[in-house]
């Protein structure tokens, strides 16, 4: 799919412009890299719903084994950072398989089972203290390394990098979602028994969109180990890694490809810079009256408001 000349300015921007005009303001790169973190669980969130069908409430655990299965691996294996990354994404992927059996469950009962995940692997990395360090965690976890002359352990260098990231998985999305399984997973949509009737595994799809979705997730939850340097379980797991990337993707329109993105970092830099500023203990009160006017006034959230707005301003012209 070709790239627009607007998508192109806005990635040329985020790669040049915000390094060069933000980069030496570390609080504000800070927020930039933790909303990045926050879009990428978001996009990986509203693959499964958009095109798997599926609306999980447990991606914790994927976050959480990702960033676990990385650090272990740097600090007890002498792996390295980055393919350590990569390794976190299998070993969310891996962890995914033993949820295969609640694929067969729908709605609220498919979510509630993920969350149940969620706190079983919690409850693991608590007790298994030899290997995790139980609720002490890990501590000194390795920072990122320098690479082709580049050092990565900056504030701009962790930027870029959950950028690149964060960008990879749009094309992945985009891809998916042009290819034929992503026609298939929306037929799949408006009739399941339908596309049963023609020969397509839906159980088969379904389970293949939540394999990319727990690995993108754990390559994220791997960055951010490496990014803060510490992990134990309240954090890895903690329900925030859930519930701010769903806010996030209903504000930016999940059912597109950016507007998860976009959502997260507009809602995050928002709440952070202006919202905590006015009302420094309740700014979450504020955040949640903006999304549910969001969701009354433009269901299909932020990024679907601008679009038709542009449309609106090319028809009065």
């Amino acid at each position: 799919m070709n790239m627009s000349k607007t998508s192109l300015g806005l990635v040329l921007a985020a790669y040049v412009a915000v390094p060069l005009l933000l980069g030496s303001n570390s609080y504000v790169m800070s927020l930039i890299v933790a909303a990045l973190v926050i879009g990428g669980i978001a996009l990986a969130w509203a693959l499964l719903g958009n095109l798997g069908g599926m609306v999980s409430f447990g991606h914790s655990a994927f976050f959480g084994v990702g960033a676990y299965v990385s650090a272990l691996l740097t600090m007890k294996a002498g792996v390295p950072v980055f393919a350590a990354m990569l390794l976190g994404g299998v070993g969310a992927l891996l962890a995914s398989l033993v949820m295969l059996p609640v694929l067969r469950l729908k709605g609220p009962y498919f979510a509630l089972a993920i969350l149940a995940y969620a706190q079983i692997f919690k409850i693991v990395a608590t007790e298994w203290t030899s290997v995790t360090g139980g609720s002490g965690g890990l501590s000194s976890v390795p920072r990122f390394p320098e690479l082709l002359g580049f050092d990565f352990s900056g504030k701009v260098g962790n930027y870029l990098l959950i950028l690149s990231i964060v960008l990879l998985f749009i094309a992945c999305y985009r891809v998916i979602r042009a290819s034929h399984y992503g026609i298939a997973l929306r037929a799949m949509h408006d009739s399941e028994d339908a596309t049963q009737v023609v020969r397509v595994n839906s159980t088969l799809l379904k389970a293949l969109m939540l394999f990319v979705s727990a690995f993108m997730t754990g390559v994220v939850g791997a960055f951010n180990v490496h990014y803060i340097n510490f992990l134990e379980p309240d954090y890895a797991f903690s329900g925030l890694w859930m519930t701010l990337p769903i806010v996030a993707a209903i504000f930016g329109g999940y059912r597109t490809i950016v507007g998860p993105l976009a959502g997260a970092v507009a809602l995050y830099l928002i709440d952070q810079l202006v919202f905590k500023n006015l009302i420094p203990s309740g700014h979450q009160l504020i955040l949640g009256a903006l999304l549910v006017a969001m969701i009354i006034f433009s269901p299909g959230g932020l990024l679907p408001l601008f679009r038709m707005g542009a449309r609106r301003k090319r028809a009065s012209a």
